[in-house]
């Protein structure tokens, strides 16, 4: 099954979003903490509304602990120095989308150590989406590929 991971999110409310379209969609959802919030916090309830409590999520204490856990698993991640455009990659049913911290997404070790790494075309002189919004669209084109 599908997995949609968060490595160290800062914001709540993207957490809720992301955590609430996991579980309208039927897919699983990982947090690779730290967290610079709580797990309850209530902007992210508010923002995940009562979806966090039905939703498939899993925690993890760092990235080591989430690669052994899915070490059978290819993780894709999601983030603006990618070389690969999201719309020409293959994706598979079991894959692992992961995004990084909404500041400035993840560190060399991580962005080496996974997979495949793909990014949104933008126009020039944009910098990046929302990650909850990048998130979904790259959630949707996998659907899309994989259903």
């Amino acid at each position: 099954m599908l997995h949609l991971a968060l490595y160290q999110p800062e914001i709540p409310q993207n957490a809720g979003t992301l955590i609430r379209l996991a579980a309208c969609v039927g897919i699983n959802f990982d947090i690779i903490e730290p967290c610079s919030f709580i797990l309850d916090d209530a902007r992210l309830k508010r923002a995940g509304m009562d979806y966090v409590e039905i939703a498939s999520i899993k925690c993890h204490q760092n990235w080591e602990n989430f690669r052994q856990a899915y070490a059978a698993r290819r993780v894709i991640l999601l983030d603006t120095k990618a070389d690969t455009n999201y719309l020409d990659f293959e994706f598979q049913s079991n894959d692992i989308l992961l995004v990084g911290r909404e500041s400035d997404g993840v560190p060399p070790s991580v962005f080496q150590s996974t997979d495949h790494q793909v990014k949104i075309m933008m126009q020039p002189l944009r910098r990046s989406l929302n990650v909850a919004v990048a998130a979904s669209m790259v959630i949707g084109e996998t659907l899309r590929q994989t259903r």
